[in-house]
């Protein structure tokens, strides 16, 4: 099942309104400008473990994340998580949460693998988040590494994906929050 930037729209529109008009404003923004140096990452070296990271640097993280904890099922891991997070990663304290979680990810991948998380092959990155036990782990945006870690990283991409309509069908959800899906789904049986 191929995720797309409109599933990304649609699962912003479950978690609240806010995230879909950013992603909106930020999509008229990077089109206005001609796709050059649209990027943050164009602009200089990847981050470097220095301070929070940046948005480039949190989105190469999170996809990597979402490559290990996604279904093999799901295909277009790349532009759902950009998309998604583009209304995520909006200055909001939720989106500094990320950030900092993210920070430690890196962080403890870095020091445990000599690598960036995105660098790290799958089986590692999945030993890497066991580690930290975000597997385990209650989730708690105030509590312990592995509780941050569990919410701002693994449940927020597990909600991204589960809240879209085409992660939605993976699990049986037609319909999930914020996506009607038309009368038409209304007027026939469950499949």
């Amino acid at each position: 099942m191929e995720l797309t930037r409109r599933d990304a729209a649609a699962a912003l529109a479950a978690v609240g309104a806010t995230g879909g008009v950013a992603l909106g404003v930020r999509r008229a923004a990077d089109e206005g400008s001609g796709g050059e140096g649209a990027e943050d990452g164009d602009a200089g070296p990847a981050w470097d473990g220095d301070g929070p990271p940046d948005d480039e640097a949190v989105r190469t993280a999170m996809t990597a994340v979402a490559r290990t904890v996604y279904p093999e099922a799901v295909s277009g891991i790349d532009a759902f998580v950009e998309a998604f997070l583009g209304g995520r990663l909006d200055g909001s304290t939720h989106g500094e949460g990320i950030r900092a979680a993210v920070a430690e990810v890196e962080s403890a991948a870095r020091s445990w693998y000599d690598a960036p998380v995105a660098d790290l092959a799958p089986a590692d990155r999945d030993a890497l988040l066991r580690e930290l036990g975000a597997d385990v782990a209650e989730e708690n945006p105030d509590g312990t590494t592995a509780e941050r870690v569990r919410y701002y990283v693994v449940n927020e991409l597990l909600l991204a994906l589960y809240a879209s309509p085409t992660g939605g069908e993976l699990v049986g959800i037609e319909n999930p929050q914020g996506y009607a899906g038309g009368a038409e789904s209304y007027q026939r049986g469950p499949r």
